[in-house]
């Protein structure tokens, strides 16, 4: 008990003191709890509404179609708004009410098939939550918390979500695996998506406590802002470099997304609790890590510890090809091994990449920065997935052409570090030109 009542002290002084950390901690749990629950239940509920290979790489492509057609506007209104807030309020409700619906998609009204139903509505629950709130968010955060605090701020964020990241498999995955008749285990996924709306819900009136305490001023949307900001775009050649490598990096990333799954479900032939134990083995590697390369943030700034996260990354398709290569008692708890290894690294993508994109952004036109760059990524989330899986399919499906598409997957992978180095010494050599 004494430990108990101490913990709760520290924690009500450290609140008491950093109350802007710790609100945005808890935005983090309540907002990546939602996001995980429901984002760990998506494959195995397409597959239960009987989703085919191709159907499952859809999961990304709708959620990135619509984002690619409403974060354009989404960042012109936001730009707009004299309270950034708003708009972060909005994309929460809207992601509650779209998660309701998808509860619902076994009973699609109008003879719908329910695998599109689901399809539909979860990528416009997943545009409201990872699109036009994450866009908003990211425009308002430079608002409530200054350049020397955000290191620190995000620091803490992202150890409550990776808390609860690891949580929330962990829980789905029990939970399911519990669960014995397949009728109750669609259930079981639709109780989930109405808690992961509670918890946006939830989120959407804590949020009200964080507030601007250095707001842009408001731009005017109209045809010759648009111009402006486009003109300050084009000639804004460390935002572009930023992006095009970045934009790599995530196409890599992006490309073995289904794959991963369908190694996981076909190949290594993980039950429900195995398959979430992935995810929960991943954060548990970044958790362990969050405070050494916080540090190396903090030392070296965001871009040269970035590059570790980038490359670490690239660990992953040999992570699948040596456990698919081993007998079957043997190739799980390889793959799970050497998952944990391969993101190790990861934190970094985790607290660097936005601070990077924050160095490169015109603040005057923040939003509409944030919207391209979030639309060229949201691009690549709709086509690599299927690109993945029209590789694997073309080289003629099974277990070697898995391990074909992913040795593809490992190169691509290289190739973005190594764009990543080639902009982070070139940013430096422009820097040190501006300073002289």
């Amino acid at each position: 008990m004494k430990f108990v009542s101490k913990a709760i002290s520290r924690w009500k002084h450290f609140k008491a003191m950093q109350p802007t950390t710790v609100n945005y901690g808890i935005d983090g749990l309540l907002v990546l709890g939602a996001m995980g629950i429901a984002g760990n239940n998506n494959n195995l509920f397409a597959l239960r509404l009987g989703a085919t290979e191709v159907q499952l790489s859809l999961l990304h492509f709708f959620p990135s179609i619509f984002a690619m057609v409403l974060m354009m506007p989404a960042g012109i209104f936001t730009d707009s708004l004299k309270n950034k807030r708003r708009m972060i309020t909005a994309s929460m409700l809207s992601a509650a009410i779209f998660y309701m619906i998808v509860a619902l998609s076994p009973f699609a009204p109008f003879n719908a098939p329910p695998v599109y139903f689901f399809l539909i509505f979860v990528g416009l629950a997943s545009v409201s939550i990872n699109g036009i709130y994450n866009l908003a968010w990211q425009a308002f955060f430079p608002e409530a918390v200054p350049e020397e605090s955000r290191n620190h701020v995000l620091t803490f964020r992202a150890r409550m979500t990776m808390i609860v990241s690891m949580l929330a498999p962990l829980t789905v995955g029990i939970v399911l695996f519990m669960v014995r008749d397949e009728d109750n285990k669609i259930i079981t996924h639709q109780a989930f998506y109405v808690l992961a709306a509670a918890l946006v819900l939830g989120n959407l009136f804590h949020f009200r406590k964080i507030t601007a305490t250095s707001p842009t001023p408001p731009k005017r949307v109209s045809f010759t802002e648009m111009k402006a900001a486009s003109k300050r775009l084009a000639n804004s050649k460390q935002f572009i470099f930023f992006t095009l490598a970045i934009l790599l990096f995530h196409m890599a990333w992006h490309f073995d997304w289904t794959l991963y799954f369908i190694t996981q479900a076909t190949y290594l032939q993980m039950n429900d609790f195995l398959l979430n134990l992935t995810p929960v083995a991943g954060m548990t590697a970044q958790l362990l890590t969050i405070k050494y390369w916080s540090k190396r943030s903090a030392k070296h700034e965001s871009d040269r510890p970035l590059t570790f996260g980038i490359f670490g990354l690239a660990l992953n398709p040999i992570a699948v090809i040596v456990a698919t290569s081993l007998p079957a008692p043997f190739g799980i708890p390889t793959f799970l091994v050497l998952h944990f290894v391969a993101t190790l690294a990861f934190a970094n993508v985790t607290l660097n990449v936005f601070q990077s994109l924050l160095k490169v952004v015109d603040n005057e036109y923040r939003s509409f920065f944030i919207a391209i760059y979030s639309c060229l990524i949201m691009l690549s989330n709709a086509l690599m997935p299927r690109i993945g899986v029209g590789v694997y399919n073309g080289f003629g499906g099974g277990l070697r052409a898995l391990q074909l598409a992913f040795v593809v997957a490992f190169a691509i992978r290289i190739t973005a570090g190594g764009l990543w180095i080639l902009r982070v010494r070139y940013f430096e050599k422009y820097t040190k030109r501006i300073t002289v």
